[in-house]
Protein backbone atom coordinates (compact mmCIF):
# COMPACT_ATOMS: atom_id res chain seq x y z
CA UNK A 1 0.00 0.00 0.00
CA UNK A 2 2.77 2.53 0.79
CA UNK A 3 4.69 1.84 -2.25
CA UNK A 4 1.62 2.31 -4.48
CA UNK A 5 1.06 5.59 -2.39
CA UNK A 6 4.89 6.75 -3.40
CA UNK A 7 4.30 5.63 -6.53
CA UNK A 8 1.42 8.03 -6.69
CA UNK A 9 2.97 10.87 -5.41
CA UNK A 10 6.01 10.22 -7.96
CA UNK A 11 3.36 10.21 -10.62
CA UNK A 12 2.01 13.53 -9.50
CA UNK A 13 5.50 15.61 -9.00
CA UNK A 14 6.41 14.03 -12.56
CA UNK A 15 3.31 15.09 -14.62
CA UNK A 16 2.13 18.01 -11.67
CA UNK A 17 1.95 20.87 -14.31
CA UNK A 18 -0.48 18.87 -16.71
CA UNK A 19 -2.91 19.09 -13.49
CA UNK A 20 -1.91 22.55 -12.99
CA UNK A 21 -3.46 23.56 -16.18
CA UNK A 22 -6.92 21.05 -15.35
CA UNK A 23 -7.62 23.24 -12.56
CA UNK A 24 -9.48 25.76 -14.16
CA UNK A 25 -11.62 23.27 -15.92
CA UNK A 26 -12.43 21.34 -12.28
CA UNK A 27 -13.90 24.72 -10.80
CA UNK A 28 -16.12 26.02 -13.89
CA UNK A 29 -17.21 22.71 -13.85
CA UNK A 30 -18.33 22.79 -9.87
CA UNK A 31 -18.85 26.62 -9.82
CA UNK A 32 -21.67 26.20 -13.01
CA UNK A 33 -22.66 22.79 -13.35
CA UNK A 34 -22.74 21.40 -9.71
CA UNK A 35 -23.22 23.97 -7.35
CA UNK A 36 -26.54 24.68 -8.96
CA UNK A 37 -27.94 21.32 -8.46
CA UNK A 38 -28.69 22.75 -4.99
CA UNK A 39 -32.08 24.30 -6.78
CA UNK A 40 -33.34 20.91 -7.89
CA UNK A 41 -34.87 20.35 -4.15
CA UNK A 42 -37.12 23.20 -6.13
CA UNK A 43 -38.66 20.84 -7.94
CA UNK A 44 -39.96 18.74 -4.55
CA UNK A 45 -40.93 21.96 -2.89
CA UNK A 46 -43.72 24.48 -2.80
CA UNK A 47 -41.45 27.53 -3.42
CA UNK A 48 -41.99 30.46 -1.05
CA UNK A 49 -39.61 33.74 -1.69
CA UNK A 50 -39.78 34.80 1.51
CA UNK A 51 -39.01 31.54 2.71
CA UNK A 52 -36.42 30.98 0.72
CA UNK A 53 -35.14 27.24 -0.71
CA UNK A 54 -34.36 25.51 2.30
CA UNK A 55 -37.94 26.97 4.47
CA UNK A 56 -40.01 26.26 1.70
CA UNK A 57 -42.51 23.34 2.41
CA UNK A 58 -41.93 20.06 0.87
CA UNK A 59 -44.24 19.03 -1.89
CA UNK A 60 -43.09 15.37 -2.39
CA UNK A 61 -43.91 14.81 -6.06
CA UNK A 62 -46.72 16.70 -6.88
CA UNK A 63 -45.39 18.75 -9.29
CA UNK A 64 -44.52 15.70 -11.31
CA UNK A 65 -47.31 14.73 -10.74
CA UNK A 66 -49.26 17.53 -12.20
CA UNK A 67 -47.41 18.07 -15.20
CA UNK A 68 -48.02 13.99 -16.38
CA UNK A 69 -51.90 14.86 -15.82
CA UNK A 70 -51.83 18.14 -17.56
CA UNK A 71 -53.71 18.05 -20.74
CA UNK A 72 -50.47 19.73 -22.08
CA UNK A 73 -48.43 16.76 -21.09
CA UNK A 74 -48.58 14.76 -24.08
CA UNK A 75 -48.53 17.89 -26.73
CA UNK A 76 -45.63 19.13 -25.32
CA UNK A 77 -44.17 15.82 -25.25
CA UNK A 78 -44.60 15.01 -28.75
CA UNK A 79 -44.04 17.96 -30.48
CA UNK A 80 -40.23 18.17 -28.63
CA UNK A 81 -39.62 14.80 -29.56
CA UNK A 82 -41.22 15.13 -33.03
CA UNK A 83 -38.67 18.00 -33.70
CA UNK A 84 -36.12 16.55 -32.29
CA UNK A 85 -35.95 13.23 -34.17
CA UNK A 86 -36.49 15.14 -37.56
CA UNK A 87 -33.54 17.19 -36.60
CA UNK A 88 -31.40 14.24 -35.71
CA UNK A 89 -32.48 12.18 -38.87
CA UNK A 90 -31.82 15.71 -41.00
CA UNK A 91 -29.29 17.96 -39.32
CA UNK A 92 -27.00 15.03 -37.67
CA UNK A 93 -25.84 13.26 -41.53
CA UNK A 94 -25.95 16.52 -42.90
CA UNK A 95 -22.29 17.47 -41.64
CA UNK A 96 -20.80 14.25 -42.23
CA UNK A 97 -22.18 14.35 -45.65
CA UNK A 98 -20.54 18.27 -46.18
CA UNK A 99 -17.23 16.98 -44.65
CA UNK A 100 -16.86 14.02 -46.91
CA UNK A 101 -18.05 16.17 -50.29
CA UNK A 102 -15.54 19.16 -49.01
CA UNK A 103 -12.82 16.27 -48.55
CA UNK A 104 -13.09 15.65 -52.07
CA UNK A 105 -13.08 19.23 -53.61
CA UNK A 106 -9.02 19.63 -55.12
CA UNK A 107 -9.17 23.10 -55.69
CA UNK A 108 -8.01 24.93 -52.09
CA UNK A 109 -10.19 28.34 -53.37
CA UNK A 110 -13.49 26.69 -54.20
CA UNK A 111 -12.59 24.49 -50.92
CA UNK A 112 -12.23 27.80 -48.81
CA UNK A 113 -15.48 29.46 -50.17
CA UNK A 114 -18.02 26.97 -49.52
CA UNK A 115 -16.13 26.32 -45.96
CA UNK A 116 -16.79 30.42 -45.69
CA UNK A 117 -20.39 30.21 -46.71
CA UNK A 118 -20.99 27.17 -44.13
CA UNK A 119 -19.63 28.64 -41.47
CA UNK A 120 -20.62 32.45 -41.53
CA UNK A 121 -24.35 31.57 -40.34
CA UNK A 122 -23.16 30.19 -37.11
CA UNK A 123 -22.06 33.22 -36.21
CA UNK A 124 -25.51 35.13 -36.97
CA UNK A 125 -27.27 35.90 -34.02
CA UNK A 126 -30.47 33.73 -33.56
CA UNK A 127 -32.60 37.05 -33.36
CA UNK A 128 -31.51 38.02 -36.71
CA UNK A 129 -31.58 34.86 -38.30
CA UNK A 130 -35.32 34.53 -37.54
CA UNK A 131 -35.87 37.99 -38.35
CA UNK A 132 -34.24 36.89 -41.57
CA UNK A 133 -36.60 33.77 -41.77
CA UNK A 134 -39.87 36.45 -41.02
CA UNK A 135 -38.78 37.95 -43.98
CA UNK A 136 -38.19 35.36 -46.32
CA UNK A 137 -41.71 33.52 -45.32
CA UNK A 138 -43.58 36.61 -45.13
CA UNK A 139 -46.87 36.16 -47.23
CA UNK A 140 -46.23 39.48 -48.43
CA UNK A 141 -43.06 40.82 -49.19
CA UNK A 142 -40.94 37.28 -48.64
CA UNK A 143 -39.06 35.84 -51.42
CA UNK A 144 -40.67 32.55 -51.29
CA UNK A 145 -44.20 33.83 -51.62
CA UNK A 146 -42.85 36.67 -54.47
CA UNK A 147 -41.96 33.48 -56.65
CA UNK A 148 -44.90 31.62 -56.24
CA UNK A 149 -46.96 34.44 -57.11
CA UNK A 150 -45.04 34.74 -59.84
CA UNK A 151 -45.29 31.33 -60.70
CA UNK A 152 -49.36 32.10 -60.73
CA UNK A 153 -49.70 30.38 -57.30
CA UNK A 154 -51.19 31.59 -53.73
CA UNK A 155 -48.61 32.63 -51.25
CA UNK A 156 -48.52 30.71 -47.80
CA UNK A 157 -48.29 32.27 -44.18
CA UNK A 158 -45.51 29.38 -43.33
CA UNK A 159 -44.81 30.57 -39.75
CA UNK A 160 -48.77 30.86 -39.39
CA UNK A 161 -49.84 26.65 -40.02
CA UNK A 162 -48.77 24.54 -37.80
CA UNK A 163 -47.89 21.40 -40.61
CA UNK A 164 -44.57 23.83 -41.58
CA UNK A 165 -43.49 24.74 -38.51
CA UNK A 166 -41.24 21.35 -37.54
CA UNK A 167 -39.89 21.31 -40.93
CA UNK A 168 -39.14 24.90 -40.93
CA UNK A 169 -37.24 24.91 -37.93
CA UNK A 170 -35.21 22.00 -38.69
CA UNK A 171 -34.30 23.65 -41.76
CA UNK A 172 -33.30 26.78 -39.93
CA UNK A 173 -30.89 25.07 -37.67
CA UNK A 174 -29.45 23.33 -40.62
CA UNK A 175 -28.69 26.86 -42.37
CA UNK A 176 -27.19 28.20 -38.95
CA UNK A 177 -25.28 24.93 -37.88
CA UNK A 178 -24.57 22.06 -40.33
CA UNK A 179 -21.10 24.27 -41.31
CA UNK A 180 -19.76 24.93 -38.12
CA UNK A 181 -20.74 20.95 -37.04
CA UNK A 182 -18.78 19.37 -39.72
CA UNK A 183 -15.35 21.11 -38.45
CA UNK A 184 -14.61 18.12 -36.69
CA UNK A 185 -15.60 15.48 -39.33
CA UNK A 186 -13.56 17.25 -41.57
CA UNK A 187 -10.50 17.24 -38.87
CA UNK A 188 -11.27 13.45 -38.48
CA UNK A 189 -10.93 12.92 -42.00
CA UNK A 190 -7.51 14.99 -42.13
CA UNK A 191 -5.96 11.58 -40.01
CA UNK A 192 -7.27 8.97 -42.81
CA UNK A 193 -3.59 7.58 -44.50
CA UNK A 194 -3.22 8.87 -48.04
CA UNK A 195 -1.76 5.67 -48.54
CA UNK A 196 -4.88 3.97 -48.33
CA UNK A 197 -6.65 6.04 -51.34
CA UNK A 198 -3.62 5.73 -53.64
CA UNK A 199 -3.91 1.86 -53.15
CA UNK A 200 -7.86 1.71 -53.27
CA UNK A 201 -7.35 4.24 -56.78
CA UNK A 202 -4.98 1.82 -58.31
CA UNK A 203 -7.33 -0.83 -57.68
CA UNK A 204 -9.86 0.69 -59.74
CA UNK A 205 -11.84 2.13 -57.06
CA UNK A 206 -14.35 4.77 -57.31
CA UNK A 207 -14.65 7.84 -54.47
CA UNK A 208 -17.96 6.31 -53.57
CA UNK A 209 -16.14 3.25 -52.71
CA UNK A 210 -13.40 5.07 -51.17
CA UNK A 211 -15.64 7.06 -48.80
CA UNK A 212 -18.01 3.75 -48.16
CA UNK A 213 -14.55 1.37 -47.74
CA UNK A 214 -12.24 4.16 -46.42
CA UNK A 215 -13.47 7.53 -45.29
CA UNK A 216 -16.86 6.24 -43.18
CA UNK A 217 -15.26 3.32 -41.22
CA UNK A 218 -11.89 5.79 -40.43
CA UNK A 219 -14.57 8.35 -38.87
CA UNK A 220 -16.88 5.98 -37.65
CA UNK A 221 -15.86 6.46 -34.08
CA UNK A 222 -16.33 10.04 -34.50
CA UNK A 223 -19.36 9.56 -35.43
CA UNK A 224 -20.68 7.07 -32.51
CA UNK A 225 -19.56 9.38 -29.87
CA UNK A 226 -21.33 12.32 -31.35
CA UNK A 227 -24.81 10.20 -31.87
CA UNK A 228 -24.69 9.38 -28.51
CA UNK A 229 -24.16 12.74 -27.38
CA UNK A 230 -26.97 13.64 -29.56
CA UNK A 231 -29.38 11.16 -28.31
CA UNK A 232 -28.61 12.76 -24.59
CA UNK A 233 -30.35 15.91 -25.89
CA UNK A 234 -33.38 14.80 -27.68
CA UNK A 235 -35.49 16.15 -24.96
CA UNK A 236 -34.18 19.50 -25.34
CA UNK A 237 -34.99 22.00 -28.22
CA UNK A 238 -33.53 25.47 -27.63
CA UNK A 239 -35.88 27.56 -26.39
CA UNK A 240 -34.90 30.66 -28.36
CA UNK A 241 -35.20 29.33 -31.87
CA UNK A 242 -38.93 28.30 -30.85
CA UNK A 243 -40.08 31.51 -28.95
CA UNK A 244 -38.85 33.15 -32.07
CA UNK A 245 -40.53 31.68 -34.49
CA UNK A 246 -43.99 30.34 -32.25
CA UNK A 247 -47.17 32.33 -32.47
CA UNK A 248 -50.72 31.42 -31.41
CA UNK A 249 -50.83 30.29 -35.33
CA UNK A 250 -48.71 27.83 -35.07
CA UNK A 251 -48.34 27.24 -30.90
CA UNK A 252 -50.21 23.93 -31.62
CA UNK A 253 -47.23 22.69 -33.08
CA UNK A 254 -44.53 24.72 -31.68
CA UNK A 255 -45.03 24.57 -28.05
CA UNK A 256 -42.23 22.24 -26.53
CA UNK A 257 -41.07 21.72 -23.07
CA UNK A 258 -38.94 24.43 -22.69
CA UNK A 259 -41.07 26.81 -23.99
CA UNK A 260 -43.94 25.34 -21.65
CA UNK A 261 -41.46 25.69 -18.51
CA UNK A 262 -40.88 29.15 -19.55
CA UNK A 263 -44.76 30.07 -19.91
CA UNK A 264 -45.50 28.23 -16.39
CA UNK A 265 -42.56 27.94 -14.29
CA UNK A 266 -40.87 31.71 -15.27
CA UNK A 267 -43.90 33.95 -16.22
CA UNK A 268 -46.17 32.75 -13.84
CA UNK A 269 -43.50 32.56 -11.23
CA UNK A 270 -44.23 28.84 -10.29
CA UNK A 271 -40.69 28.18 -9.79
CA UNK A 272 -41.15 24.43 -8.15
CA UNK A 273 -43.36 23.20 -11.07
CA UNK A 274 -41.32 24.69 -13.15
CA UNK A 275 -38.04 22.95 -11.80
CA UNK A 276 -39.90 19.69 -11.64
CA UNK A 277 -40.77 19.97 -15.42
CA UNK A 278 -36.90 20.87 -16.07
CA UNK A 279 -35.87 17.79 -13.55
CA UNK A 280 -38.21 15.22 -15.95
CA UNK A 281 -36.57 16.35 -18.77
CA UNK A 282 -33.55 15.60 -18.00
CA UNK A 283 -33.83 12.46 -16.40
CA UNK A 284 -35.51 11.27 -19.26
CA UNK A 285 -32.58 12.57 -21.20
CA UNK A 286 -30.04 10.76 -18.87
CA UNK A 287 -32.25 7.71 -19.58
CA UNK A 288 -31.53 8.24 -23.15
CA UNK A 289 -28.14 8.65 -23.19
CA UNK A 290 -26.91 5.45 -21.15
CA UNK A 291 -29.54 3.25 -23.16
CA UNK A 292 -28.01 4.65 -26.39
CA UNK A 293 -24.24 4.17 -24.50
CA UNK A 294 -25.01 0.56 -24.03
CA UNK A 295 -26.45 0.01 -27.60
CA UNK A 296 -23.28 1.81 -29.38
CA UNK A 297 -21.11 -0.12 -26.93
CA UNK A 298 -22.71 -3.53 -27.92
CA UNK A 299 -23.05 -2.90 -31.95
CA UNK A 300 -19.67 -1.18 -32.13
CA UNK A 301 -16.00 -0.86 -30.47
CA UNK A 302 -17.04 2.89 -29.42
CA UNK A 303 -18.53 4.73 -26.47
CA UNK A 304 -18.48 7.24 -23.96
CA UNK A 305 -17.56 4.68 -20.82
Amino acid sequence: MASRFAGFIRYLRQRYMLYVFLIPAVVYVIIFNYIPMYGVQLAFKNYRAVDGIWGSPWAGLRHFERFVRSPNFFSTVGNTLGISLLSLAINFPAPIILALMLNYVRNARIKKTIQTVTYAPYFVSVVVAMGLAYLLLSPNSGVINSFRVSMGLDPIFYLGQASYFKPLYVIIELWRNVGWASIIYIAALAGVSQEQHEAAIVDGATKLHRIWHIDLPAISPTIVILFILRVGQIMNVQVENVFLLQNPLNVQSSEVISTYVYKVGILNAQYGFGAAVGLFNNVVNMVLLVIANIVARRLTESSLW
